[in-house]
């Protein structure tokens, strides 16, 4: 493979100036929906996945000015328990999201996370939250939750190594030791692929705290069997439009299969196969009006997996400037 993504990094970039509406405020989509439901104003997603894009293609603002605005704007959407709240995702997801995105200009939130400390700030309670998780009817949706507090915590609050440990250690001895994917005994009540969805939170979580993934041998086997059978269900085909779904297997694949060498060969297979499809749909996509493209929140998750790609074949995925992937800096995306 000898790709050179320079066209879809300019695409990407275009599409971040177009949301622009003010130095530091930038909407999330460009047009209206058919339900009339979309904030075509500044928004915490809007301002987020823009400084995320614009972070890995290697164009983050660098005046001062700009770059207070763009702290200014997010950190105006935080309210005083801490939380940072919209109707397109749970509340933990968008306040790790935008605690994410402020780190990246290395600044931190207005007012201190009252409600995650009331709610998460012990060993015991985060515990109790996990335990509480519907690990087996909505794993992705679920691990929004379970992954968003403690990205949002590791980075604002200095909790200790103890509450740390109490975290992981649930997981890894919770974790499903037949497939290396989220919770064990959690049924069949969503493909695999779903659970693998919710799991990828975790592991960006374990991988920022240099821990080990429980299972790792198991997960790779599943990832690969997935991939080899075709076991993808997605609200589009899966491989052919911007979102997450895609980075989901790749971070998990190519990070595990990295640490452990195991089945390492076959993965980057894989991966190679994927990579050429995906690159090419990306890159033919009409930026004019392709919908998902035209969604920051989607463009960054496709802009993950490219980076992801990027990462596992140096010298065959190549750019002007390299990607950076923001999950090497902090978690959650």
């Amino acid at each position: 493979m000898n790709r050179n993504i320079d066209k879809f990094i300019a695409m990407a970039e275009a599409c971040v100036k177009n949301h622009e509406l003010a130095p530091g405020k930038y909407q999330r989509w460009r047009w209206q929906n058919e339900k009339g439901t979309r904030n075509l104003g500044s928004t915490e997603y809007g301002c987020a996945d823009a400084a995320n894009i614009l972070y890995m293609i290697g164009k983050f603002p660098r005046d001062y000015e700009i770059r207070k605005a763009c702290v200014d704007e997010l950190q105006s959407f935080q309210q005083e328990d801490g939380c940072f709240r919209e109707p397109t995702h749970c509340m933990l997801h968008t306040t790790a999201h935008c605690i994410a995105a402020l780190e990246l200009f290395d600044a931190g939130v207005k007012y201190p996370l009252t409600y995650h400390m009331e709610q998460f700030g012990t060993p015991e309670k985060v515990r109790a939250f996990l335990e509480s998780l519907k690990w087996a009817t909505d794993p992705w949706g679920q691990s929004h939750h379970g992954a968003g507090f403690y990205a949002a915590m590791i980075l604002t609050c200095n909790m200790p190594l103890e509450w740390q440990d109490a975290y992981f250690g649930w997981l890894c001895e919770n974790n499903d030791p037949v497939t290396g994917i989220g919770r064990k005994d959690h049924g069949d009540t969503k493909i695999l692929q779903h659970h693998l969805n919710g799991w990828f939170h975790y592991m960006f979580n374990f991988e920022f705290t240099h821990r080990a993934f429980p299972n790792a041998e198991k997960l790779i086997d599943n990832c690969i069997d997935m991939y080899k059978k075709k076991e993808f269900q997605h609200v589009y085909p899966w491989g052919l439009g911007c979102g997450f779904a895609e980075i989901d297997w790749v971070f998990a694949l190519n990070r595990a299969s990295r640490h452990t060498g195991y089945r390492r060969q076959e993965a980057l297979e894989l991966m190679r196969d994927f990579a050429e499809g995906y690159l090419t749909y990306l890159e033919n996509i009409d930026v004019d009006t392709d919908d998902r493209f035209n969604d920051l929140h989607e463009l960054f998750g496709a802009m993950c997996c490219v980076a992801e790609l990027q990462i596992a074949f140096p010298d065959e995925i190549r750019s002007t400037f390299p990607l950076k992937n923001v999950l090497d800096r902090r978690p959650f995306i």
